[in-house]
């Protein structure tokens, strides 16, 4: 098995559940957001980009992969218009690297793609997979990009895979140090150094949050179900929750009172919601074992005992539209007390 993304967040998760289930697990990631801690004991772990083809192609030469799990990307939906570029190189023609070694290597036996719900754009309905996507940023026109070219892989090659569109996922060995992705690890942060949580607009924005325990298990769990080769699923809870419910949850849970700054609004989805009747049909499974307030107190209390880690160099090298980019993330973007260094 290769998982790639295996020091991040959900990589890691899904690579413990194959680990645990018996299977070699090789891992590969560059460390730009993930951790080493993260890694999984059992996982013969890998440094590297699966954008370095040379790199990617020799893994596959030494390893008789018959699985491929593909989480690594950078997530951060709204900051993509800034850093399309670094986008589609990293995140697209990464995964590209990954699917042409996969058919040449004529031994994979499918590929698990984590794909995101934000590829469907605004979704006030609950949106089916047969749906037709409208993303709205570059972060989500390359998963669906990624989704297309699976297919047609599949079409052309003969190559198998299975789709999640994942949701606004959460937990433990989450990367809460990044300004520009995961919501609940940003306000964690921001709670620990006793600034306020930051809010674009109102915060009636409405996300489907889901702990990654529920999620892990069937993404591990793709290869063994026949009936979900060479299909799309929506994955994660059915509860819709708002960015302001939500600030005053992790505030609640990480014992603190909550102390807003409402920022102006940005160019966003207002709401993504899906349904889920397809993926509890084929794997059997409901995703609100896990309850909102429970996780959030799991991640609390995970980050307490944490801290904050020592903070990452941001994966691009510059803003690619320094024009646009606005004062709030500008000053969230340098942060020169914690050798965060952007280019503008």
């Amino acid at each position: 098995m290769l998982v790639t993304g295996a020091a991040g967040f959900i990589g890691s998760h899904v690579a413990d559940e194959l680990v645990a289930s018996g299977f070699r697990v090789v891992g590969l990631d560059d460390l730009s957001g993930g951790f080493p801690e993260n890694v999984p004991h059992g996982v013969e772990f890998v440094k590297g980009s699966i954008c370095d083809i040379e790199l990617v192609k020799g893994l596959f030469r030494r390893n008789r992969f018959s699985y491929v799990f593909h989480f690594a990307a950078y997530a951060a939906e709204n900051l993509s218009h800034l850093v399309r570029g670094f986008i589609y190189q990293n995140n697209l023609q990464g995964s590209v690297n990954l699917i042409n070694a996969s058919v040449n290597s004529g031994e994979v036996k499918g590929f698990v793609f984590a794909s995101s719900a934000a590829v469907y754009g605004e979704t006030r309905t609950a949106a089916v997979e047969t749906r037709a996507p409208r993303p709205q940023d570059p972060y989500a026109i390359s998963k669906f990009a990624i989704e297309l070219d699976l297919q047609a892989a599949a079409k052309s090659f003969n190559l198998p895979f299975v789709i999640f569109r994942l949701h606004n996922v959460y937990g433990e060995k989450q990367n809460i140090v990044d300004p520009c992705r995961n919501v609940i690890g940003i306000f964690m942060r921001q709670i620990l150094e006793g600034a306020p949580l930051t809010i674009f607009g109102d915060g009636s924005q409405k996300r489907s949050f889901t702990h990654v325990s529920e999620i892990a298990p069937v993404i591990a769990g793709a290869i063994n179900n026949s009936r979900a080769q060479n299909q799309i699923f929506n994955l994660g809870t059915d509860r819709q929750t708002s960015v302001l419910q939500i600030a005053e949850m992790v505030s609640h849970a990480m014992g603190v009172k909550t102390k807003i700054k409402f920022l102006p609004e940005r160019n966003e989805c207002h709401t993504i919601r899906c349904s889920h009747g397809k993926v509890r049909k084929v794997f059997r499974k409901k995703m609100n074992a896990v309850t909102l307030e429970l996780g959030l107190r799991r991640v609390a209390a995970w980050v307490r005992e944490r801290g904050i880690p020592e903070s990452k160099p941001l994966p691009f090298s510059a803003v690619e539209i320094p024009s646009a980019l606005p004062d709030y993330w500008r000053a969230a973007l340098e942060q020169p007390e914690r050798s965060r260094k952007v280019h503008l």
